[in-house]
């Protein structure tokens, strides 16, 4: 999936003038991970008037996910009585995950007739001998 690009920290942070103190070095497994290393090719996307850079293997299809995100947002605005982006945008989650739920059930649904079906089919093939 699409990760944030991380910004650099301001010059003035104050975190950047703190002494260095004496910790042993800590191994972050997600450095360690080669695949993690390879950098993506960032993409600049925009979502509910926000720009975004993400980075991913696939940039046309984060292009593709932030324009559902961006749709789903504005028509969750578009019907709803919040200008909040952050509210706006804990609805359009819901309503993209209700989506994947219903397309997953579906599937199962669509699964299991198929495999009724099939079952009946070598029944009768089992009878006929």
């Amino acid at each position: 999936m699409a990760e944030q690009k991380p910004d650099k920290p301001a010059q003035g942070d104050p975190a950047q003038n703190k002494p260095a103190q004496n910790k042993p070095a800590q191994s972050n497994p997600a450095r360690s991970d080669p695949a993690h290393n390879r950098p993506g090719e960032y993409v600049t996307v925009e979502i509910y008037d926000q720009l975004y850079h993400l980075s991913g293997q696939d940039p046309e299809h984060i292009r593709e996910l932030a324009a559902v995100v961006d749709a789903k947002m504005r028509a969750v605005a578009a019907h709803g009585r919040t200008a909040d982006s952050l509210r706006v945008a804990v609805l359009a989650a819901l309503n993209l995950a209700d989506e994947v739920s219903q397309a997953t059930s579906a599937d199962l649904q669509l699964g299991h007739a198929r495999a009724n079906s099939l079952r009946m089919l070598l029944d009768e093939v089992l009878e006929k001998d």
